[in-house]
């Protein structure tokens, strides 16, 4: 197959990540250092969404950025010095941790040269797609969504319908008022492939139209792209991508959800940051066993449990606890 080809049976090939945004809830520490860059672990919360892009197939990340934050871009260009030294020094795993993010995929960036929303930050990606495109993903750095592979299901999902696909988690009916509400009917597909028939924004518990609430992922067929020329203003006098949808929707145009039932952490404030930081330090064979030794002493667990716990990593030979 030629690479035409190739590129024709992918489900996308550019996928936009909105980094605009000034990180004000993590402040100081944004000041200098864009919250895209912040660590999980020793992984930047960007690169983590990066990759799941590139294994679902996308040849191309797209970051909508702000002046300023030329560090989000950096992230994906080598560092000749620093590879060398690396080298050199014989420390190749730390070379390889190194060049994974450049490795990913083309790494490009568009200036959002002032915050208008959500609708706005993805629209300016349309001026650097190719003409043969349509489709396009958009992931939110601030969510992560595990595991990794719900960009696979929302293809095939476009694969059968056509149009719009868009992520959603099943949330208790009391959080609602925090995220974006869908409106769905059964395709027949199951309960985890469902049509979108309306889009309503933090609605009161009693008000919500169902309890499956939006997610930072997005298989955007290009048609939303002319929505979003023609919308009004709409929250906070913002471009807002769920008005675009809501658009398409009241067109005709098929607009689906899958619903995940895995995990999500929101790298979007402190909390939540601190949150991922513990589980993916946990599952890391690096810092877990030591980590959990650790959290069994500083929360004072049952000793029943600590003492299995404890026991276990010091026949590991850890003694993490002293």
């Amino acid at each position: 197959m030629t690479e035409a080809g190739h590129q024709q049976t992918k489900p996308f090939r550019t996928a936009i990540v909105p980094a605009a945004g000034l990180g004000t809830r993590f402040l100081p520490a944004t000041k200098t250092v864009p919250k895209e860059l912040l660590p999980v672990v020793d992984t930047p919360g960007i690169e983590l969404v990066a990759t799941e892009a590139a294994e679902a197939g996308a040849d191309r990340l797209v970051i909508v950025t702000s002046e300023g934050k030329d560090g989000v871009v950096a992230h994906f260009a080598h560092d000749a010095a620093l590879e060398d030294t690396l080298a050199r020094r014989g420390k190749t795993e730390l070379l390889a941790k190194v060049q994974r993010a450049p490795g990913l995929l083309n790494v490009q960036a568009v200036v959002q040269e002032s915050p208008h929303g959500l609708g706005h930050a993805v629209g300016c990606a349309e001026s650097v797609l190719a003409d043969d495109e349509d489709a396009v993903a958009v992931l939110l750095p601030d969510d992560l969504v595990l595991p990794v592979g719900v960009l696979d299901q929302m293809a095939a999902v476009r694969a059968r319908y056509g149009g719009t696909v868009l992520c959603a988690f099943d949330v208790p009916r009391e959080q609602v008022s925090a995220y974006g509400v869908f409106a769905v009917d059964a395709t027949g597909a199951g309960s985890n492939v469902l049509r979108v028939t309306g889009m309503v924004e933090k609605p009161a518990p009693a008000d919500a139209p169902s309890t499956l609430a939006a997610a930072g992922r997005y298989l955007l067929d290009r048609a939303i792209f002319d929505a979003l020329r023609r919308i009004e203003p709409g929250a906070g006098g913002e471009i807002q991508l769920t008005d675009a949808i809501a658009e398409l929707i009241a067109e005709g145009h098929p607009v689906h959800v899958v619903v995940h039932r895995g995990d999500r952490h929101d790298l979007g404030n402190p909390g939540g940051y601190l949150k991922a930081a513990v589980d993916f330090a946990l599952d890391s064979e690096e810092y877990g066993p030591e980590l959990r030794a650790w959290l069994i002493d500083r929360l004072g667990l049952p000793l029943a449990i600590g003492e299995l716990e404890v026991e276990e990593l010091r026949r590991e030979g850890l003694n993490a606890l002293g």
